[in-house]
């Protein structure tokens, strides 16, 4: 069972396992997300997801929203779904209630969970109030946008790009939010991902969401998109996991480029201080991936916390995800402690399991490191390095790393 969550982790995050024939607990291995592809398009690939590994999906808003593909660009912008207009009716634009069912129970069958998104901080832009069939003008927060990202109460109290914010403390609010969330649940999905979660205050996940993500045993994650670790660990102390913004900022900013420096991942992410409620992450559909994709890929696949791969940048099928997403299945358990962390080279244990080696420069670079293993054989599982290593008697190995690559030695 890994560490990072595991079945454990998924419980002491709210999570829970699926229900469906042979389905994973969330946590097991790592989340695909998706992104504006239609349900039939998903459950006709629900089988090869989960023979690559994988224990979730990650779908994108199923209710009503004002938008459509009309109204995108080439590069799919805007999004669809995050402007919603009937919480209730889950005919949309990526098809109907009946195929979004369909698919979850396709997704069960195959033994995958599924994470669903919620927008709950807001409505569709340009909409006249009495067109909401569920909400009125009294419903909203009416204080302008947000002119200060640095201000909690105008964050949490004013329209985040011109869509109206609905006031979470009435209680009718709160009362069609829940509606919103029973429907998800009553179609069977196992986890709710909350979309814009820091433009909601933290009572509200904490006195209401949490409870009623626990009513129906289902995993929960914020979308908390902030660098720092004190504010992530704000939202996740009301009971859900949170998106690990501080470690996504770490790669793409500080580690994985060609001027970059490894060492900053020593401590880099929320996942460092909570693994059990961060959800990793290299890219998603707001947030571009850093140059060395696939080497953060490499990162947060073999470490601690809950990693959730983008499709759009990364799909289920490429080689070196598969060979990743075994190696976490089968061997990266136990806590992660840092063996080296230099500008190009970063190497960490998975305490008694795994020996992770990362190499951003361009060229072979070998490093003696102590592990947990003394006169142990020790082979790379994901076949960048075909050269076996053997721990010396006071435990210490010298390993090589392939240029821009890395290795996952364990135990022959």
């Amino acid at each position: 069972m890994l560490k990072g969550i595991g079945a454990t982790g998924a419980a002491l995050a709210g999570g829970a396992v699926a229900s469906g024939t042979g389905a994973a607990a969330i946590g097991d291995s790592a989340v695909l997300q998706f992104y504006h592809t239609n349900w039939s398009d998903v459950e006709s690939q629900v089988s090869a997801i989960a023979d690559a590994g994988f224990d979730a999906i990650q779908l994108p808003p199923a209710q009503e929203s004002k938008l459509t593909r009309a109204d995108q660009d080439d590069d799919h912008h805007p999004p669809l779904g995050y402007q919603p207009i009937n919480h209730k009716n889950f005919d949309s634009e990526f098809g109907t209630e009946a195929q979004y069912q369909s698919l979850v129970d396709a997704a069960h069958w195959n033994g995958l969970s599924v994470i669903a998104d919620a927008v709950m901080n807001h409505m569709a832009a340009g909409v006249d109030f009495s067109n909401f069939p569920y909400f009125s003008y009294n419903d909203f927060h009416h204080n302008g946008g947000i002119d200060d990202y640095s201000d909690d109460w105008q964050v949490e109290n004013c329209d985040l790009s011109g869509l109206p914010d609905l006031d979470q403390d009435s209680s009718y609010v709160r009362g069609q939010l829940k509606d919103y969330v029973d429907k998800y649940a009553s179609l069977g999905v196992d986890g709710i991902r909350w979309d814009a979660a820091k433009h909601m205050s933290e009572s509200f996940f904490a006195n209401h969401v949490s409870s009623w993500a626990n009513e129906h045993g289902l995993y929960s994650v914020g979308e908390v998109l902030q660098g720092s670790k004190s504010y992530c660990d704000g939202y996740a102390q009301t009971g859900m996991s949170v998106t690990d913004y501080p470690l996504y900022y770490t790669m793409k900013e500080d580690a994985f480029h060609q001027n970059g420096d490894l060492s900053t991942l020593d401590g880099g992410g929320y996942v460092d201080w909570n693994s059990y409620r961060a959800m990793t992450f290299v890219s998603n559909h707001d947030s571009d991936p850093p140059q060395y994709q696939k080497m953060a890929y490499a990162y947060i696949l073999t470490q601690e916390g809950y990693p959730r791969v983008y499709q759009k940048d990364m799909p289920y099928w490429d080689g070196d995800i598969k060979d990743l997403l075994w190696v976490r299945r089968n061997l990266a358990a136990g806590s992660a402690i840092t063996r080296h962390a230099s500008r190009d080279l970063y190497i960490f244990e998975r305490e008694g399991n795994l020996l992770v080696g990362l190499n951003r420069s361009g060229s072979w670079q070998g490093k003696w490191v102590p592990t947990s293993w003394t006169n142990t054989e020790l082979s790379d599982y994901v076949g960048n390095n075909g050269d076996n290593f053997t721990t010396n008697g006071d435990g210490w190995v010298q390993i090589w790393i392939p240029p821009r690559g890395w290795v996952c030695y364990a135990p022959a």
